[in-house]
């Protein structure tokens, strides 16, 4: 079949629940992931076609999208930080919002000019994207990573080792004492940072369908009624396990931020800051404990 062709049938397809432009990028995708075929090819090579093989693997990606179900699972990675990971259902896929938290990091670390190691925990790292893209960025730092899922820990060592960083990854719960007791031999860190599940159920109706019915809920949802329940057992742990003058970041419901700073006032934290992304939103917290 010519390329061409098939992608006219993908817009026929999925032009009414994605739009025009969006199906064009997952069409670009798939051919540079299934075929080595980049976007300008196509274009030079109008008359391009492929194997019957070839193109029933293209009709079933495209009954996937029609189900809404991401194109990072459906090709199995994603790009975040500007390097490669996998990704699939036992791990969210990395938002650009996280690249900014990332990004505050680098830049608040890199700044002091300062050549000692820098030690960092990632906790709830899914993927690895945010542990993975500082250890990449920061060779001084020594990175360790945290998760509750022994699932995502397999995903997120692949990734290390696709990225050639070294990451200490620790399967454990923030929120009971085996948190506690995993790092009961580590001298305490200079950094410690989280992107914890902050959804609340009842913003489940604003979460698209795409989202919502692919992604891992454990990852995403928190009750109503405890809604801070991971940055409160977060906070607690970094009282006693960062540094003096060591900083706390977060990536926050952006509902939420004037809770969630109160917590590190309360445990009094200082130089605290709530940051917006770049959609306006309140969406990173920084603080340095006292």
């Amino acid at each position: 079949m010519v390329l061409k062709e098939l992608q006219h049938i993908f817009h026929i397809e999925l032009d009414a629940i994605y739009g025009k432009h969006e199906v064009d990028s997952f069409f670009y995708l798939c051919t540079e992931h299934y075929l080595n075929v980049p976007r300008i090819q196509l274009t030079l090579e109008p008359g391009l076609a492929i194997t019957k093989s070839e193109t029933d693997t293209f009709f079933k990606v495209l009954e996937d999208l029609k189900q809404q179900k991401p194109i990072q699972y459906i090709l199995g990675e994603t790009e975040f930080f500007g390097l490669p990971f996998k990704v699939n259902k036992n791990v969210l896929i990395p938002r650009p919002e996280t690249e900014e938290l990332v990004d505050l990091i680098i830049c608040s670390v890199t700044s002091l000019e300062v050549d000692k190691p820098v030690k960092i925990l990632d906790i709830g790292t899914g993927s690895g994207c945010i542990a993975i893209a500082l250890a990449k960025n920061l060779p001084n730092a020594k990175v360790y990573a945290l998760d509750v899922s022994k699932e995502a820990l397999k995903v997120a060592k692949q990734n290390a080792e696709i990225n050639k960083v070294d990451i200490n990854f620790i399967e454990a719960s923030i929120l009971n004492d085996t948190c506690h007791l995993a790092f009961e031999a580590e001298s305490n860190f200079d950094i410690i940072v989280s992107n914890p599940p902050y959804v609340r159920n009842l913003e489940k109706e604003e979460i698209k369908p795409n989202v919502l019915d692919n992604e891992p809920h454990l990852a995403l949802f928190v009750e109503d009624d405890n809604p801070l329940l991971f940055y409160k057992a977060i906070t607690n742990f970094a009282i006693k396990k960062l540094k003096d003058k060591g900083s706390l970041y977060f990536e926050i419901n952006q509902y939420l931020g004037e809770e969630t700073q109160q917590l590190l006032v309360d445990a009094n934290f200082e130089a605290i800051e709530l940051l917006k992304d770049l959609n306006g939103n309140d969406r990173m917290l920084k603080g340095e404990k006292g």
